[in-house]
C-alpha cells in the first residue's frame, strides 16, 4: 500500500499578544511555511483523515518603532493534523505541533534557539481538483533563552494564515 502524501504552503500574519522578559519590541509580522505530510488514518474512506507533517517556516517580525529591531525566525519540527469530518466540501481540522526555532535579531551577533508549541483550528475548502485551500487560526507559545540573562523570553503568538494543499 502506498501512503498518501500532501504538500502545503501557507502565508499569514503574526501578532505577539503576551510576552515576558523581552529584549526587543517587535510585535507584528508575517511568515510563510511549507510542510510535507503523510496520511496516518482514514484510508478506508469511513473515518476522517489524520496526518503527520514536517514543517519548515520563516517569519519576520517588524520593528514597532525606531528603538526596536526586526526579528527573523526559522522554525521546523513536527505537527499532527486531524480532519474532523470526512468527504465534505468544508472540512474543519485541528492541528498541534512541537517546533524548534532559531531567532535572529537585526544587528545583534548570534541567535537564540527556542521551543514552540502550537495549536491550530482551521477549515479546508475541498475542490474538484487536487488543490485544497485552507484558512486557520493558530495559537503558539515559544520560549527562548536571553543573551547573557538568566530569565527566559516567553512569547504568546496568534497567527491568521491561508494556504493551499496539493
Amino acid at each position: 500500500m502506498k501512503i498518501p502524501k500532501q504538500y502545503s504552503f501557507e502565508i499569514g500574519y503574526r501578532n505577539i499578544f503576551a510576552q515576558s522578559n523581552i529584549l526587543n519590541r517587535s510585535t507584528n509580522g508575517y511568515g510563510m511555511l511549507f510542510d510535507y505530510a503523510w496520511q496516518l488514518s482514514g484510508f478506508d474512506g469511513k473515518k476522517a483523515k489524520s496526518f503527520i507533517t514536517v514543517p519548515l517556516g520563516y517569519t519576520v517580525m517588524m520593528a514597532d518603532n525606531s528603538d526596536s529591531k526586526s526579528v527573523h525566525i526559522l522554525n521546523y519540527g513536527w505537527t499532527v493534523r486531524h480532519e474532523l469530518t470526512k468527504n465534505t466540501r468544508l472540512t474543519p481540522f485541528v492541528e498541534y505541533g512541537l517546533l524548534l526555532n532559531n531567532m535572529r535579531i537585526t544587528d545583534t551577533e548570534g541567535s537564540l534557539f527556542g521551543h514552540q508549541s502550537q495549536f491550530d483550528l482551521g477549515v479546508n475548502l475541498n475542490t474538484a481538483t487536487r488543490l485544497k485551500y485552507f484558512a486557520k487560526l493558530e495559537y503558539s507559545y515559544t520560549s527562548y533563552p536571553q543573551f547573557n540573562e538568566p530569565e527566559r523570553i516567553r512569547l504568546h503568538y496568534i497567527d491568521l494564515k491561508v494556504g493551499v494543499r496539493f
